[in-house]
Parts: structure tokens; sequence; C-alpha cells
């Protein structure tokens, strides 16, 4: 199945698995990769897919990296969308190559993808989620304070830059639509409410997903195609590894969005 229409089947929440070794005593890696499955499982009919942000596992090194591919296969063994959080791009052979490493090796997923080396940078990782059935997200308006010394720069024709690069994408999203929706998705920050309903105007075909819920103070958003995302504040609820906290932040979180599912 697409990895499109997998999520919008399911609760419009995504965990966000962020690990930090010094929360899992003295054999990190076995501890993350029991406390990352058992979490999984847990809120499996609670969430609509779990995003790995490649940077801390990267940090762990190969056995962390090899880590990530476990609980990859692991999501999707539960049945549960995967979105590999590594916002990647280059041109040429080293976006094909990228493209191949994540949707092409975990098919039906999605990657989060930078626009800035532009159209040519994207269509490698459009072609391979294509084939794959996967999705790709492209940062647009992200969650972070300092977003705004580049995306917010103002153009000669009175948009601004992230406005230019949402614009851009609409004929791209027609044409990857799946159904209704398309598999062209935008990263918006849930820390930008505004935002997000009006770049819902411009990509009123993309899912969006918006991080920054919880941890850096954004609140869930409700709508069609809206895909909020928890990392810290799901994955670590009370600051630590905790099932149980995790399975009610979830459901709190649900009780927010309940009148979009």
């Amino acid at each position: 199945m697409e990895f499109v229409e997998e999520v919008l089947q399911r609760p419009p929440l995504v965990l966000g698995v962020d690990p930090r070794p010094g929360l899992h005593g003295p054999e990190p890696l076995e501890h993350i990769r029991r406390y990352t499955l058992g979490l999984m499982e847990a809120l499996a009919g609670k969430i609509c897919a779990v995003k790995f942000q490649t940077a801390f596992f990267e940090a762990l090194g190969p056995a962390g990296f090899g880590l990530m591919h476990e609980l990859v296969v692991g999501a999707r063994v539960l049945s549960l969308p995967v979105i590999v959080d590594a916002k990647r791009g280059d041109i040429g052979s080293t976006a094909e190559a990228y493209a191949r490493a994540y949707l092409e090796a975990y098919p039906g997923s999605a990657l989060t993808v930078n626009p800035y080396l532009g159209h040519d940078a994207l269509e490698p990782f459009l072609r391979t989620a294509a084939r794959s059935g996967g999705a790709v997200f492209v940062l647009v308006k992200t969650s972070n304070p300092g977003s705004s010394l580049f995306q917010d720069l103002p153009l000669a024709d009175g948009r601004r830059l992230y406005q230019a690069v949402a614009d851009h994408l609409v004929q791209e999203a027609e044409r990857q639509r799946v159904g209704a929706w398309s598999r062209l998705g935008a990263v918006v920050g849930a820390t930008y409410p505004a935002q997000v309903w009006e770049l819902r105007e411009r990509l009123p075909w993309s899912l969006f997903l918006l991080p920054g819920l919880g941890a850096q103070g954004g609140q869930a958003i409700r709508g069609p195609g809206l895909l909020n995302t928890a990392s810290r504040a799901l994955y670590y609820p009370g600051g630590r590894p905790d099932l149980e906290g995790a399975l009610h932040q979830a459901e709190a979180y649900l009780s927010e969005l309940a009148p979009s599912l």
C-alpha cells in the first residue's frame, strides 16, 4: 500500500524517535532497541507513522545506524508507516544515491528533503518515491525559532522565500497525487500555526508533517492531511523512557485532535 493511503487511515499523530543514549543505562543501544520496539507496539493503534531522526542514530556509530534499520523493519512488521527524517538534498547521482538509500531500501516509506539546491535536487527523490510507493516531505517552513532568517526573506514580488518554495511545489504536487492527496508533502512547523493554514491554501493536496509538538512549544493542529509530530514529548514523556507515560501523552494529543479523526 502507498504511504499516503496508509497514514490517512490512522490517527494523525506521528511518533518521533530521537534517542538519547544517556537516558538508557549502561547498555544504551540494547535498551533503546527494546524500549523503541515496545513503545511502537504500545502506540501502534494511536499513531499514523514513526519518524526516525537519522542524526541521533548516526551519532551512535555503525551499530547505531544498524539499529535504526532494525527499528524501521520492526515498525513495518507492526504495519506502521515510516518517515526517515534525514533532510537530504543534493544533485545528480548523489541525490539518486540518497533516494536509493532510504526510499528504495524502505518501500512505502517517506523521506524529508531539503529543496534549496533546486528542483533538479528534488527529482530523484520524487521518481524513487513514485516507484516505491513512498512519499517526500519537502522543508517549507521549519519549526525552529531561527527559521525566519532565510525562510522569511522578502522577495521582489512581495512573497516570502518559504511562500515561493510552496508555490513552486504546487504543480509537482498535482502530478504526484495518489487519489485526493499527493506523495509530495511539506514540512511545516506546528510552532507556526498561522503559516500552516496559509500554506494549506497554497498546497491543498499535500500532506503536512508538523514537527514541534510538545517540547518546542507547538500545539496540536486539527485538519485533513495534518500529521502532528511529537518527538521528545512522546518518546520521553517526563524527560525519560516511560511506556505508560507515552500512552497517556498520546491519548491526550488524540483528544485534542479528535474532531479531525
